[in-house]
């Protein structure tokens, strides 16, 4: 008795053989036929912003990072490499939609409107969520790996129930795609056609394990086994990212389903300041990818087309020496709440066990008070 094979499902995931990209090393903009229609409107006002948004990211991250070695941060997870990543996906989506962190999108809180002084508070430790996340539309940071793409897929479909037209953009790394949340996400996800887009960042290490540990394939083929279309990019490419991602929501909003994101990029830094990755990897695998660079990689777009880069590294710099100043005095200047705050917007409405630890709370402050 033979048993027949499914055929390959190849037909759903693009940029299999290698990441689709539209912009080389050397800045020269090169067609591809998948991307192009989504970079029609990009004209160098848009460009121009892309630069400094990564650019003034970049800053900010130099700053919180001296600020984790200087005692002034109890931990930073640096992003440096990963910025077009970052960038490109929050301006390929609305500023409606609902993103869904990990620990290092600074990016999204940033220039989502958060305060520098509310992000440094949760990497000082002064508060478990630093921002609004409906103000800002953006969920609190996770630590938990995997654990966002199970709220984001409940976000996008209780939206779809509700009859809305945002979508929910989940963030995650390589090694999220080996966690058990990740599979019932995206389960969940494929079963009832969420509009949810996963959006993993393979910075090619799960803290100290290289990606081909986890997978001898591309991990955007592992979305394909739950029926989820997968598009595989140059996550140094930030206009392959933005394109990927426009296509990815604009396919979700209109009732299309979830789609996987794989960007390929590299995490230039320690995984956090705690991290030493001299340990587990070589200086020539680091400068293979600092010649990616994707900032420089832009610069060198905006020059090939005549654009003023000098006056565009100018308005970099400007915006980049102010957000320095904002990061430092937001961490100089977070405040640590009071304990029983720690209660607060833990459920929608409070519940019987959490008003007894609440009052439990309140005796042991009293205990010690009157001990003094």
């Amino acid at each position: 008795m033979s048993i027949a094979m499914p055929a390959p499902r190849s037909e759903l995931i693009e940029g299999l053989d290698a990441p689709l990209g539209v912009l080389d090393a050397d800045g020269s903009r090169r067609p591809n036929p998948i991307l192009d229609d989504e970079l029609a409107g990009v004209d160098e006002s848009v460009l121009t912003d892309l630069f400094v948004e990564m650019s003034v990211l970049r800053r900010a991250d130099e700053e919180a990072f001296a600020l984790a070695r200087q005692g002034e941060l109890v931990l930073w997870p640096p992003l440096r490499g990963q910025e077009a990543a970052q960038v490109g996906a929050l301006r390929g989506v609305r500023d409606d939609d609902f993103l869904f962190p990990t620990y290092r999108e600074h990016a999204l809180a940033l220039l989502r409107g958060a305060d520098a002084g509310e992000v440094m508070s949760v990497w000082r430790g002064t508060a478990l969520s630093g921002w609004d996340p409906f103000a800002q539309r953006l969920a609190a940071t996770q630590i938990i790996i995997g654990a966002q793409t199970l709220h984001a897929t409940g976000y996008a479909m209780a939206a779809r129930r509700a009859g809305g037209a945002d979508i929910a953009l989940a963030f995650l790394g390589d090694g999220a795609t080996s966690e058990g949340d990740v599979s019932e996400a995206m389960v969940f996800a494929s079963s009832f056609q969420a509009p949810v887009v996963f959006f993993c960042q393979n910075n090619q290490y799960a803290i100290s394990e290289p990606v081909r540990v986890q997978s001898e394939t591309a991990l955007a083929l592992r979305a394909t086994g739950f029926g989820i279309p997968a598009l595989r990019v140059d996550g140094n490419d930030v206009l392959a990212v933005l394109a990927a991602v426009r296509i990815a929501a604009d396919r979700a909003r209109t009732g299309g389903g979830p789609t996987f994101i794989e960007a390929v990029t590299y995490r230039m830094g320690p995984h956090t300041t705690t991290d030493d990755p001299t340990r587990y990897r070589d200086d020539a695998e680091v400068a293979a990818w600092a010649r990616r660079d994707p900032i420089e990689r832009l610069g060198r777009h905006l020059e090939r087309i005549g654009a003023p880069a000098e006056r565009i590294r100018e308005e970099a710099r400007i915006r980049c020496d102010a957000i320095a100043a904002q990061v430092r005095a937001g961490a100089a200047g977070a405040e640590t709440p009071a304990p029983e705050t720690m209660f607060d917007h833990v459920y929608v409405a409070p519940t019987r066990r959490l008003e007894r630890q609440r009052a439990e709370h309140a005796a042991f402050l009293r205990s010690i008070a009157g001990a003094r």
